[in-house]
């Protein structure tokens, strides 16, 4: 499972001309599903995004986690970031899960992101999104388990 994840001041998901979801300070997550993943590489991973500290303390140091600033999440589902484009030119996606499980994970993700206590809301699932944010340092991790 890979997550890019992105401090932002303010982030949101249009689909089809709607806004569907947003949220203020907080991660933007761009979850890619591998094959293999399983429930308990999904709850690690929204574990570290929530307890990752990456927001700065009255010192300016990156001493605070989403937890801790009561920042949300917005939880975007991205099977092209398990893309391999060592070879040609065309990027390769056999990495990624199949989509039946890997909605059921992403699903997971958020949920387990909110009985963390983080307001967390998501995209569409195998939707064409877009994806606005404000990137706050800019700030943008990437993280795999």
């Amino acid at each position: 499972m890979k997550a890019v994840i992105q401090r932002v001041n303010k982030a949101s998901v249009t689909v089809d001309g709607s806004r569907i979801a947003e949220i203020q300070k907080g991660l933007l997550v761009l979850l890619g599903v591998r094959k293999g993943d399983t429930d308990e590489k999904t709850k690690e991973l929204a574990d570290r995004c929530a307890n990752l500290r990456i927001f700065e303390d009255d010192k300016g140091k990156f001493n605070l986690s989403l937890i801790d600033t009561k920042g949300e999440a917005l939880v975007v589902s991205q099977f092209t970031l398990l893309a391999d484009v060592a070879k040609g030119r065309r990027p390769s996606f056999s990495d990624a899960e199949e989509p039946e499980h890997a909605k059921k994970l992403y699903e997971s993700f958020i949920t387990y992101l909110r009985e963390l206590g983080i307001p967390a809301k998501g995209g569409v699932f195998g939707a064409r999104m877009l994806v606005s944010l404000d990137n706050n340092g800019p700030v943008t991790l990437i993280l795999e388990v």
